[in-house]
This record gives C-alpha cells, structure tokens and sequence, in this order.
C-alpha cells in the first residue's frame, strides 16, 4: 500500500490522557478521500506501525484528524505518539481503509466507549451532515477523561449524543437496553471501545433480539488469548507445495518469516486484517477480532499473525 509523507500541523490535548494529531500532506496536495469509519496505518515514531480512526468530517481532504490514548500498557505506539510526536514533525501513513463503514438505514445508534468515540464522531458528523436519524451514547470514565466533549457540545448535533460517566450519578450512566429499545428493521447499531464494553452492548443487543447483520462493531485491541494449551502444527504453501513447522510458541507469521516468507502485517492482534490469507485445507482456530462469526465458519481465510490451526496442518493460498 501506498505510504504518504504527512506534517503533524497540530497537536491538541482533548482529555485526560488523550491527545489529537491533525495531519497535512507535506507536498500540500489534497489528502486521499475517506468515509466514515475509516482508519489509517501510522508509522510511529520507533518504527511500530498503528491503526488509528480518522475523526474529521470525510467531506474534508487538506487534513486527517486521529486522536490516541496514552496507554502505559499497550505495545509502545500510544506512548511513543503522546511523547515522541510534535508538531512539525514528518510521518509516513498509508491511505485510509474501511472495515467499519456506515450502512444505509432510517436510522442509526451510535455506541462509543472511551476512545471508541473516534470513528463514530466522524460517524455522526456524516450523519447529520446528510439529515439522518442517529442517536450516539457516549460512556467515559469522567468527565475529564472525554475527549472532544467541548467540541460536541457546540456541534450541529449536540442534541443527539448523550454523555454517561462511570463516576457520575446513577440515572445517567448508560442503560443499554433502554438505549437501544426493540428490534427494528430499520435500525443499525455501530459500537466501539474496549473490548469489555463492546461485549455487554453485544451481549445485551442480541438477548433483546436484535441480528447481528444490524449490529457492527470495531475492536481496538485483541482480548488476552489463554496460549497454555498452543501446539505445534504445519503450514503447506500451495504454490510451492513445501511444508513448514509452525511451533507452539510461535505465530504463523513469524514461522513462515523464518523462512524468507513474509506475509505483510500491520496490527499483528488480529484486529486489522491487514494479514488476511485464504485457507485451501485445514480448520483455523480463528483468534481475531476482525471476521464475523459466519466469516469464521467458512474456515476459508484467517489472520496468521494470531489464529492457528484445530488440526495438524493448514494448506495457505501463498
């Protein structure tokens, strides 16, 4: 994919915690279109690669906004973006993607959880740009920890977004089922967070009868996978019809890499589906979050860089 040289032309702290980078081509040329619920590859500073959400309006081409939360936790990219990134300074991203994009519907809820918010800003920022029926609730820790709350507060469709704070009274922290209300036809849900948060509106969506082909989300993070039961297993690469070890310690990606194969990645947590291949025989153990549960079924493509196999080998279309 095709990188391009960007300036960071403003940094802005928006919460506790969280800061936003607006970026501009370098040569000032117009940025690559995007819709809402589009995400770009940043190369940050250290040479970790990260996926991040774009949260300007999708109708703007001269910047991409991303904002990212600094996570003591994660794998280095938060906290090498939040100390390491200033303005001025040069980055490469590639163009944006779109996995999570808007469906056409009468009307739409909009569930962001922490940083969540990002794509389901842009998100609401399309929809009431075209005059459509949404609703977003917005839950975040505190007040303090919301990012472009001030910003939301003074938009076109500040009457449609309803905060909730954990730390806040108990008739406004957020009531999913009331939020949702019943199953109609008409309705898409699109929700994003931390996994936890994700898996209760979910949870809540579907034992309220809503489908999932209704139901959209996007994960930022891969759930902690249990790897104590991990055995070896092959992988046949059908253009050459070679075999290789896959250790149980080791991921599909890094195995094959050992062997001068390389699969290109980007997330490597299963969230991003930038390693996607298809699988000719075998069964995955599907350990991402990216493929629906139908998509999983089909057991006819997985992430190498976090799936494995059920059985003994898996024959990969390379």
């Amino acid at each position: 994919m095709e990188k391009l040289a960007v300036k960071v032309v403003r940094k802005t702290r928006e919460a506790e915690g969280i800061a936003s980078f607006e970026l501009a081509r370098v040569d000032g040329a117009p940025l690559p279109p995007f819709s809402a619920g589009s995400h770009i590859d940043v190369q940050v500073p250290g040479g970790l690669t990260r996926q991040y959400s774009l949260c300007n309006d999708s109708g703007e081409q001269h910047r991409y906004r991303i904002a990212v939360l600094r996570d003591a936790a994660s794998r280095g990219g938060s906290v090498a973006m939040h100390d390491a990134l200033n303005e001025g300074d040069v980055i490469h991203i590639s163009e944006p993607r779109n996995h999570f994009p808007l469906q056409h519907a009468a009307r739409s809820l909009l569930f962001a959880g922490g940083i969540g918010v990002t794509p389901l800003l842009c998100m609401a920022q399309r929809l009431a740009a075209v005059g459509a029926d949404f609703a977003m609730h917005y839950s975040t820790r505190s007040e303090e920890r919301t990012a472009f709350r001030k910003e939301i507060a003074v938009s076109a469709f500040a009457d449609k977004v309803h905060f909730h704070y954990d730390d806040g009274a108990a008739a406004q922290v957020l009531n999913v089922p009331e939020a949702l209300g019943a199953w109609d036809a008409g309705t898409h849900i699109y929700v994003c967070g931390p996994a936890g948060f994700i898996n209760h509106v979910v949870t809540v969506a579907q034992g309220m009868g809503w489908p999932s082909s209704h139901v959209h989300l996007e994960y930022f993070a891969a759930a902690p996978q249990d790897t104590s039961a991990d055995r070896a297993f092959e992988v046949k690469i059908a253009s050459t019809g070679k075999t290789y070890a896959v250790p149980a310690d080791t991921s599909v990606v890094h195995a094959l890499q050992g062997h001068g194969i390389e699969i290109l990645t980007s997330c490597e947590q299963g969230v991003c589906g930038t390693c996607i291949t298809r699988v000719l025989e075998g069964e995955p153990d599907h350990r991402d979050m990216y493929f629906t549960d139908e998509e999983k079924a089909k057991n006819d493509q997985f992430t190498p860089c976090c799936s494995r196999a059920k059985g003994g080998m898996l024959v990969l279309d390379l």
